[in-house]
């Protein structure tokens, strides 16, 4: 840092930094705009950026109930990758990690993207075989990855129980190079501040309570601060997308469900990639600031709670002291959940709907965050053009009804 900015730091920072100016426009609500985006989380946000970029639609709002990065943006374990394993999942994710690789220098904000690797680990023989048969997938798709084997995990992960007389001994995995973490809050605001900065009115603490319709199409949203006029409504509410969408009439094919997980007190560095197992059903990676950040699997019940279940919290926890026995001392800081909109192929829904004017983007589960910026960039063109880019025409609503699911259950090794 140069002598000019630490000055300029120490100068702000004595006077309560009372001249720095917004990252973002507090606007009040215009009375119409051309499209409304409703959801301010990192998938709503990218939207309205690469609309306004890309497709020169600038009277443009985003709606959020809450605070910018309140929902499930910020409620994550901020892990990136792309090694799914059918064609129409693997390059909508790759779209989204070649986006993730240049974010900060688009952004001109550090949306601190970690490439440090991936792993998936292997505990059965069948496990190895759908790993190595991922990873061959991934290459013909032009997405890295490679199968490692038991003695390579030794040297690289030396806080791993690599005993055979463990519960679910490891075997390999595949390791996804590229793969790692960015951070959850920084992605928010750095598509808001990229939004705004484009003329994009971001409108916080605006709940959307109704959907206007006539003849077939919508007409704008009734909000606590009252009724926005537009011919384009993109709902992009993660776990409330259903909630939102039932105001206009559409039923979609999704649950909702809490889904958990926590860190632990800060450490020294201990391990400098994230680890994945579907058998034992956790995953964790180490913060910046030191935590391990722990992730586990949804709640079996239904809900809209932004927490879960100690049931759940203890089998995560299980399944992590039984990859990492060294971990068993540490002590857990805080916990949280997000709401997940879950689809019957665990694939997303990023659509037209039977509602002209009307556009959802939902059903992620729990593969959200990853696929930030490339949801974003294809439901702007989706939104923009009233048709799907050739990357997301494939998660149509209407495969619902053809039968043309993508399966993508548990295809990339862990079901998230």
């Amino acid at each position: 840092m140069s002598r000019y900015s630490l000055f300029n730091l120490f100068r702000h920072g004595l006077s309560g930094h009372t001249g720095w100016k917004p990252a973002w426009r507090y606007p009040e609500p215009k009375p119409a705009y051309d499209a409304v985006i409703v959801g301010g989380g990192g998938h709503g946000l990218a939207t309205a950026y690469y609309m306004a970029k890309l497709h020169g639609m600038r009277n443009i709002a985003v709606v959020e109930k809450g605070w910018i990065g309140g929902g499930n943006t910020g409620r994550n374990t901020t892990i990136v990758r792309s090694n799914y394993l059918w064609d129409e999942s693997a390059q909508l994710y790759e779209k989204a990690m070649t986006l993730w690789e240049g974010l900060s220098q688009e952004l001109n904000f550090n949306v601190m993207y970690s490439p440090r690797g991936v792993f998936n680990l292997g505990h059965t023989l069948q496990d190895m075989r759908d790993i190595e048969r991922r990873v061959n997938a991934n290459r013909l798709n032009g997405i890295d990855g490679e199968v490692v084997s038991r003695e390579q995990l030794a040297t690289m992960i030396p806080y791993l129980n690599l005993s055979p007389k463990a519960r679910y001994p490891v075997l390999g995995a595949s390791l996804q190079r590229r793969g790692g973490t960015a951070r959850h809050d920084a992605v928010a605001w750095g598509y808001a501040r990229g939004a705004d900065a484009l003329g994009v009115d971001i409108i916080q603490q605006c709940e959307v309570t109704g959907i206007g319709r006539e003849d077939g199409a919508v007409t704008g949203i009734q909000t606590t601060r009252g009724f926005i006029r537009t011919p384009k409504v993109a709902v992009v509410a993660a776990g409330h997308s259903s909630v939102l969408a039932g105001m206009a009439g559409v039923r979609l094919p999704l649950e909702s469900h809490p889904l958990q997980a926590l860190v632990s007190e800060p450490m020294r560095p201990v391990l400098d990639s994230v680890v994945m197992s579907n058998a034992v059903h956790g995953y964790v990676s180490q913060s910046d600031k030191g935590e391990l950040v722990i992730g586990a699997g949804i709640d079996g019940y239904n809900g809209y709670a932004q927490r879960g279940s100690f049931h759940t919290i203890e089998h995560c926890l299980a399944a992590i002291v039984e990859l990492f026995p060294a971990f068993s001392r540490a002590r857990m800081l805080r916990q949280w959940g997000g709401i997940v909109d879950v689809a019957p192929d665990a694939c997303p829904i990023i659509s037209k709907t039977p509602v002209r004017g009307l556009f959802i983007n939902c059903g992620w589960g729990t593969g959200g965050f990853k696929a930030t910026p490339g949801s974003g960039w294809v439901f702007a063109h989706t939104v923009a053009k009233d048709a799907p880019h050739p990357l997301n025409a494939p998660f149509d609503l209407g495969r619902f009804a053809t039968g043309h699911l993508i399966d993508e259950h548990g295809a990339a090794a862990v079901a998230h």
